[in-house]
């Protein structure tokens, strides 16, 4: 089984909604209880509703403890910061044909966020930032077309 990279971000994102949904085991049983008081469990829909809702908390519940148990945490303020874009850095970039700054943290798929400034570490952009330096021009191939962007600054926060 190979460890998929997450920041301390996600872990602690995970671990806050697995807490959610595991306060709301017993409240899930409770409501199953008092559903199957009310008589003929073929035709009781709140039964039916509250068994469905038990079903997507267990594999809800499942999918994040597989994720946590499989998470590289990686925290990249604890790492002396090099220059070199690794998993976890911050990056700048400046467009170099339109001037644009854009600012950039590279996460796991799950976390990835575009609105929030938060890009996959399978995306085009960030697997072709991905171990250049501060300082460097890249060309990245994206799906709009080659990009090329200036390295503005790399930033382990």
């Amino acid at each position: 089984m190979d460890k998929v990279p997450m920041t301390v971000r996600g872990e602690k994102l995970l671990r806050d909604e697995l807490d959610v949904l595991l306060k709301r085991r017993p409240l899930i049983s409770k409501a199953i209880g008092e559903a199957r008081e009310l008589g003929d469990l073929k035709e009781n829909a709140e039964y039916h509703a509250a068994r469905e809702e038990q079903g997507i908390c267990e594999a809800q519940i499942r999918d994040i403890e597989y994720k946590l148990s499989v998470a590289h945490v990686i925290d990249v303020t604890k790492m002396v910061n090099t220059g070199k874009i690794i998993f976890g850095t911050t990056v700048t970039l400046i467009d170099v044909n339109t001037d644009d700054e854009v600012k950039y943290q590279i996460v796991a798929d799950d976390e990835a966020n575009i609105k929030e400034g938060r890009i996959s570490v399978n995306s085009p952009i960030a697997r072709g930032l991905i171990g250049k330096m501060a300082g460097d021009e890249v060309n990245i191939q994206t799906p709009g077309g080659t990009k090329e962007f200036e390295i503005e600054e790399v930033e382990y926060v």
